[in-house]
């Protein structure tokens, strides 16, 4: 039957099958909301419904300025259902920036939580404005902002059983933004199709592999690449959900995991790292014990930390892959061919990116010639399926750069494919350093420096030679209490990489900046030490 797959069948999947699944979510004063799907579906229904009120055209987009909570989770549902577009804004963008992507994006409305009201009037006070002709106010009274709405007053207005229109499958469902670290971010729409594809294909087992009997917290905002679609391969599956809020420090997180027998999580490195020295310095005080994996992406996860948390704490890391453009693409949980694999061999394997989830397909290529699968030859990843972007929205110039003409989608980064079809991550191509002709790999690099026991944090960036062209510079962060020099690093890697590898420039930092998702900022860092080469 040529039924639509539409994020209206998932919710109602799970309003059928797991009404009483628990949906947790964290509120602003620390205390914890418990509902369940049956919950989520009546209270996105009356969002639904009291969205007709505004008669907004059909493909509206709607923004949202939230953290991951109960109302977020809710507008994922209610918006789409309604047949308008969500798009959520990242807060912790600049406020030029976000005004900027606003504008772009033409949001006609905007659900903002209460604590972000201050930043609203940050974007209203911009040069160009923003566009929002509403603003409904969550976690707060609307009367205290003016021309606002508040979230629940909005959500009377509907109707608890409302019954939504056939949407067509195709429609656009929600709206993300790449980060921008190449220009001007770029929007990207995605159907209800490529949701409810992705869903299915990241909860099969031996890739995300979810049950209805797993805890899910995405910690990974709602705002990034879409919480890597977890809210709805949890409804699909009907699965119990528990969303952090903004508390994503380590202790907060450990927190959950504990009280809600959290069974799968997933994050940036950066957060994961901090949940090791947390449990590295109170071995015992956490019960994670029901944690069967900790999926880690947005950029490489240093081996040490993978390691770290199998040695001393017994706790799975699987590394995953994904973009806005695709949200979720590779994950790395070893099949039936890769468990028969010497142990070595092995984690080599969960130290790589992953195999493509089912129905996408990738290949890698240099100067427009297709490289072997020999896990040697470098090329840039490209990659195609159902839920993989096929434009950015009224950017035809960067969608002609970033799609081919055969209707790939290149990524930008830098790989390597064994015979299997394992990817492994050799740099992105902005990122990667050219010395001599010869590339070099700055997260190697980086991996090998974090595996000194005094080093916190690690980012290699390029700066220019006279004589190589390009030259590795090594930025590093060490633990308070440990100490140690450029020239005692520069010996401990010497053994794992190859010596024409080895930064003659390591400089020890206070902080590495990050990002508006937590990665490295390595635009950022390139601004202020390529120019000038030596920082020290």
């Amino acid at each position: 039957m040529d039924t639509e797959l539409t994020i209206t069948a998932v919710l109602r999947r799970a309003e059928q099958f797991s009404p009483r699944r628990e949906v947790v979510s964290r509120e602003p004063d620390r205390s914890l909301h418990r509902s369940d799907w049956a919950g989520v579906g009546r209270r996105a229904r009356r969002l639904a419904s009291a969205l007709q009120g505004f008669h907004l055209a059909p493909d509206t987009r709607v923004a949202s300025l939230c953290w991951s909570h109960r109302q977020h989770l809710e507008l994922y549902y209610g918006v789409p259902m309604a047949g308008l577009v969500l798009h959520p804004l990242n807060p912790r963008l600049h406020h030029e920036d976000i005004a900027w992507i606003a504008t772009h994006a033409r949001d006609a409305v905007l659900f903002v939580d209460a604590s972000f009201l201050p930043l609203l009037e940050h974007l209203r006070a911009t040069a160009d404005g923003v566009p929002f002709d509403r603003v409904v106010v969550i976690g707060g009274s609307g009367d205290a902002h003016a021309g606002a709405v508040d979230y629940e007053e909005l959500l009377a207005t509907g109707e608890e059983q409302w019954t939504p229109a056939e949407i067509d499958e195709h429609a656009t469902a929600l709206l993300g933004y790449t980060s921008g670290t190449t220009g001007r971010p770029k929007g990207v729409e995605v159907s209800h199709r490529a949701l409810v594809l992705h869903a299915l294909s990241s909860s099969l087992q031996g890739w995300l592999g979810l049950r209805d009997e797993d805890v899910v917290m995405p910690v990974v905002p709602m705002y990034h690449a879409l919480a890597w679609g977890w809210p709805y391969t949890s409804a699909l599956l009907g699965a119990g959900l528990v969303l952090p809020g903004p508390f994503l420090d380590a202790a907060s997180l450990l927190e959950l995991i504990e009280d809600e027998q959290v069974t799968m999580t997933g994050g940036v490195p950066t957060v994961w790292t901090s949940v090791l020295r947390e449990l590295d310095a109170a071995p015992g005080k956490h019960d994670v014990s029901r944690l069967r994996a900790i999926l880690s992406g947005g950029s490489t996860a240093p081996p040490t930390m993978i390691e770290g948390f199998r040695d001393r704490h017994g706790l799975t890391v699987v590394h995953t892959w994904g973009m806005t453009e695709l949200i979720m693409g590779l994950i790395a949980e070893p099949g039936v061919q890769e468990r028969a694999l010497p142990p070595g061999e092995l984690e080599s394997v969960r130290h790589s990116q992953g195999r493509p989830l089912p129905l996408l397909e990738i290949r890698a290529r240099a100067e427009d010639v297709e490289v072997p699968w020999d896990a040697t030859t470098l090329g840039e990843l490209e990659i195609r399926g159902p839920w993989v972007a096929r434009e950015y929205l009224e950017a035809p110039e960067a969608s002609a750069e970033q799609w081919t003409a055969d209707g790939w989608f290149r990524t930008g980064d830098i790989v390597t494919i064994d015979p299997r079809g394992w990817v492994r991550i050799a740099d992105r191509a902005k990122d990667v350093v050219k010395s001599g002709g010869e590339w070099i790999s700055t997260p190697a690099l980086e991996n090998a420096i974090l595996a000194h026991p005094a080093v916190a944090e690690a980012a290699v960036i390029g700066v220019v030679d006279e004589k190589w062209g390009e030259r590795p510079l090594a930025l590093v962060v060490t633990h308070p209490d440990r100490r140690v020099t450029p020239e005692e690093l520069r010996a401990f890697i010497a053994p794992s990489v190859a010596r024409w590898w080895l930064p003659e420039r390591i400089t020890l930092v206070e902080a590495i900046p990050k990002t508006a998702v937590g990665k490295i900022d390595k635009r950022g860092l390139r601004a202020t030490y390529a120019p000038i080469g030596d920082p020290s």
